[in-house]
C-alpha cells in the first residue's frame, strides 16, 4: 500500500538535503502514518486505516463517521 493517508490524503513530498559547503540531493519527506483500528458504533464493526497523526487527531475531534463521510465525498477514502 502506498504512503499516502487515507482521510487527509497527505503523500511524500520532494525537497534537497543541503550539505554544510551548501550542496544539495534530492530527498523525500515522508508523513506520520500509522496504522489504526477505528469502532464504528453506527455499524458495529471495526476498521483498519493507515492515517496520519495530524488525521487521528481531527477524528478525536469531529469524531470517525463524520470524518468518514468527509473523506468519501472528498474521495481520499475508498471503503
Amino acid at each position: 500500500m502506498a504512503r499516502v493517508c487515507q482521510i487527509t490524503g497527505k503523500r511524500p513530498q520532494s525537497g534537497n538535503n543541503v550539505s554544510h559547503a551548501n550542496n544539495k540531493t534530492r530527498r523525500r519527506f515522508y508523513p506520520n502514518l500509522q496504522t489504526k483500528r477505528f469502532f464504528i458504533p453506527e455499524e458495529n464493526k471495526w476498521i483498519t486505516l493507515k492515517v496520519s497523526t495530524k488525521a487521528i487527531k481531527t477524528i478525536n475531534l469531529k469524531g470517525i463517521t463524520a470524518v468518514l463521510k468527509e473523506a468519501r465525498e472528498k474521495g481520499t477514502l475508498a471503503i
